[in-house]
């Protein structure tokens, strides 16, 4: 999106330098009055010494005007001037300054700021209600925009010039990257599952998406937040669960799948050992057991190999033929 801001072109001194002359005007002005009280009490100098007297007020004044124009930028800061209401640039230049004080300036802060946003309750893509949270880096990058393009000064300050109260303007943008990214949210939310299901749909979800979700989210809040010349660094979600009035219904599914995963691989495993114990007895010739035997001695193994409880075990004192 394109951008109307522009750097300061105004007339800017060094500040050391303008406060030298701060503290030497104050000593013109003084002696001028001085000499010019001195020579209204001689004849034929009352000329001169209105000159001086005019010289002193017009010092002063001077010395008014140039200690209102003082400004100091510390790293990552920045200030909005504006003319009589006009735009005049961005002032971003670190140290210490002197410009015309006609100027009115905003001071912003361009340092990055951090978002933790409460988990907010929303429905995702198949209608389940979820819990959803994110954590949110985010600077100002658009000073322009900041102040102008959106009404961030009336909601900051009382007053609704550029010269209001920077800690209020900074809530007030707060508040919309606040708003905004809960609005993200619900919008990224919706678009897909919770998860899958355990079904291989291959189907991107909130759950598995990772990444893929997050570079998302931060794409569809650099799009809303750029309205008021905010960069997103970093966005992520933070926090992502079942809402509760269906959380016990979804844990139990979840158990539920867990055990059934569980018991394939305990019979896959005991099938496994029962053929190698049958083709062992087979293979070295230990003992020949029938087609009966087997069943048996295949049934007997399972039960013991997938039991939940210890199996308790019998001796048989006959022989296999009985």
């Amino acid at each position: 999106m394109e951008t109307k801001e522009f750097n300061f072109k105004g007339l800017t001194v060094n500040g050391f330098l303008m406060l030298f002359v701060a503290l030497v005007l104050p000593i013109l002005a003084v002696w001028c009055v001085y000499k010019s009280i001195i020579l209204f009490d001689m004849p034929n100098h009352d000329w001169l010494a209105g000159t001086l007297l005019a010289l002193g007020i017009v010092l002063a004044i001077c010395e008014i005007l140039i200690l209102c124009g003082f400004i100091m930028l510390e790293p990552n800061t920045a200030r909005v001037t504006t003319w009589f209401g006009k735009y005049s640039g961005t002032f971003s230049r670190t140290g210490f300054y002197w410009i015309n004080p006609f100027y009115s300036t905003k001071k912003v802060s361009m340092r990055a700021r951090n978002l933790d946003a409460e988990p907010i309750k929303v429905n995702d893509k198949v209608g389940n209600p979820v819990m959803i949270g994110l954590v949110l880096v985010w600077k100002l990058k658009d000073t322009y925009k900041a102040l102008f393009e959106v009404d961030s000064q009336t909601m900051a300050a009382t007053t609704g010039t550029v010269g209001g109260d920077t800690k209020g303007l900074m809530r007030a943008l707060e508040n919309f990257v606040s708003v905004q990214s809960y609005a993200a949210l619900r919008q990224v939310a919706g678009q897909y599952a919770y998860d899958d299901n355990d079904e291989d749909t291959k189907e991107l979800t909130l759950r598995s998406g990772g990444d893929e979700i997050n570079e998302m989210l931060e794409a569809k809040l650099n799009e809303r937040l750029s309205l008021a010349g905010i960069e997103v660094v970093e966005a992520r979600i933070n926090y992502l669960a079942y809402a509760p009035e269906i959380a016990a219904v979804m844990l139990r599914r979840q158990q539920a799948s867990a055990i059934i995963t569980a018991r394939e691989k305990i019979v896959e495993g005991a099938v496994s050992m029962v053929k190698m114990a049958l083709d062992k007895l087979s293979n070295e010739n230990i003992v020949e057991l029938d087609d009966d035997k087997k069943a048996a001695m295949v049934s007997n193994l399972l039960v013991v190999l997938c039991a939940d409880e210890q199996a308790q075990p019998v001796v048989n004192t006959g022989t296999l033929n009985q």
